[in-house]
């Protein structure tokens, strides 16, 4: 196992993280403890100290499966960390109800890095508004927390504004090599790094999708230098980037644990030839190929006054056709769109064909044709 540093941090970290929103479940939906509890001390006992989690991932199961499996010793062993829920704040109190309930959930006295959970526009302005830096500063004082930090999902502006804003420990990104310019993407990696701030990686394969044979890939693959796995090209493209402290990987079997920790023994920093990133850039270039629909993610054509996410939409249905995903595509849609973190529903079949969006639209696309296609597409 290779270890990084953050700026602001003394420890050395794992580069693999291991991110526990898709552990194991049965048809039920309820986490699989024993598989999941093995794997979590399986990578522990193979040098992972970065553990991940949140308050609602598994519908609010995974922070006390994890606090289970960190007994025992392992808890002493890792850098725990979780993330309070921004669309659930709507007073200042309530930012230490959840704290207070994550560390009862985590059987833990202290978060050692604990993450604002994604911001957007919406949540930062209401918990900015509502003190949540000053509630830092006190959950920092009185221990419950060690290292402040914030996971992000909206545009390269806002991010610069909340790494402006607060002297956090680090920023938790989307970030793989079909996305380096969406949200915060290269830039904002760069801008983070120039102000000594961290960066944890989350989605390093895009849920799983660049780790698929999609057609056409493993082709491209074979004439690389080196052969390896398309999710090592991935998680190895990641940790390429010396600006990177942290990569998560939400592993659901044990073998993929096994396989991500092997990986890690090759993820140095800048440690890929030309060669071997000229190769990325051909798969990029052919998933790029398979674009349906030309979005350029403007958003010139929001806010939609029916509340379609209509960049969303164009993203999920672009991505399904990319890597030949529809159905696990589909099951992330019907998630993120559902506004389910305090937003409304943002489905494409939220659409009543008012038109005013292709008014605004500079590429000039038929959203309203666009958008019928992907209701169809996904279903209602």
């Amino acid at each position: 196992m290779l270890y990084r540093k953050f700026p602001k941090a003394p420890m050395d970290l794992s580069i693999l993280g291991f991110g526990c929103m898709r552990l194991p479940v049965f048809e039920n939906r309820q986490i699989d403890e024993p598989k999941a509890m093995a794997m979590i001390r399986y990578a522990i006992d193979h040098g992972v100290n970065y553990i991940d989690t949140a308050y609602p991932y598994h519908d609010g199961q995974s922070e006390p499966v994890v606090g289970r499996a960190l007994g025992d010793g392992y808890r002493e062993k890792v850098q725990l960390a979780t993330k309070l829920p921004s669309w659930l704040i709507t007073k200042r109190e309530d930012m230490d109800k959840y704290l207070d309930e994550q560390l009862e959930r985590l059987a833990t006295d202290h978060i050692d890095f604990y993450l604002i959970h994604g911001l957007n526009q919406a949540t930062w302005e209401t918990t900015a508004r509502l003190g949540v830096l000053e509630f830092l500063d006190d959950a920092v004082a009185d221990g419950r927390i060690r290292y402040p930090a914030f996971s992000f999902h909206d545009s390269l502006p806002l991010f610069k504004k909340i790494i402006d804003a607060y002297d956090w420990t680090f920023a938790q990104i989307q970030y793989n090599f079909m996305d380096e310019k969406y949200q915060a993407g290269t830039k904002g990696l760069k801008y983070a790094a120039k102000r000594g701030i961290g960066i944890v990686v989350m989605e390093p394969l895009r849920g799983g999708l660049l780790a698929k044979d999609a057609p056409g890939i493993p082709e491209i693959l074979k004439g690389a230098p080196v052969q390896r796995t398309p999710a090592e090209w991935g998680l190895r493209w990641v940790w390429n980037h010396p600006e990177v402290t942290v990569v998560l990987s939400g592993m659901s079997a044990m073998e993929q644990v096994v396989q991500n920790i092997r990986y890690t023994e090759q993820g140095q920093p800048g440690s890929l030839s030309k060669k071997e990133l000229a190769i990325i850039g051909r798969v990029r270039d052919e998933f790029n190929s398979r674009i349906k629909i030309p979005c350029t993610g403007c958003r010139y054509c929001m806010p939609c006054k029916n509340g379609v996410d209509i960049p969303g939409c164009f993203e999920y249905y672009n991505q399904a056709h990319i890597y030949d995903a529809k159905d696990q595509v589909s099951g992330i849609y019907s998630w993120a769109l559902s506004g389910m973190f305090g937003g409304v529903p943002g489905f494409a079949s939220c659409c009543l064909s008012c038109g005013e969006c292709e008014e605004k639209c500079p590429q000039g696309l038929l959203i309203q044709k666009h958008l019928k296609d992907i209701a169809e597409y996904f279903g209602k």
